[in-house]
């Protein structure tokens, strides 16, 4: 399970706390965002050819991981594909994840005492990327 989800529950990182960490030069070794793919649907056709547009917006300023926007994208793509046709719409995700989450791993079996360091060096590995969404 955590081989899949190395983050953990979302609600563990939703609040926007600190300022905006990008990768860098100093911040290395962050794995790439699972969403590759920002547009989907009929690309080329203009703005005026659509009868309707949809926004999916937040109500709230949160951090969004990379996992949930790429999951609501298939969501979106599956549901538009069906009930309107695969040629009928045109589906872009704006946000884009490039804050970097850390954390401090903590072992919680018996003997951990020996191996872990506590909060000496609890700067944080990078398990993924979010990115960071205002109201609206």
């Amino acid at each position: 399970f955590l081989k899949f989800f190395p983050l953990g529950p979302a609600r563990c990182y939703r609040q926007i706390k600190n300022k905006p960490y990008p990768k860098s030069r100093y911040c290395r070794g962050v794995p790439d965002p699972k969403i590759r793919i920002y547009d989907v649907g009929m690309k080329k056709k203009g703005v005026d050819e659509f009868p309707f547009c949809v926004h999916l917006v937040s109500w709230e300023k949160e951090n969004v991981s990379s996992e949930a926007l790429e999951a609501a994208r298939i969501a979106c793509n599956k549901y538009m594909a069906k009930y309107a046709g695969k040629d009928a719409f045109h589906l872009r995700v704006r946000v884009h994840p490039f804050h970097v989450l850390r954390i401090n791993k903590m072992l919680s079996c018996a003997g951990a005492d020996r191996l872990q360091t506590g909060m000496r060096g609890a700067f944080g590995k990078p398990p993924g990327t979010c990115a960071r969404v205002n109201i609206g």
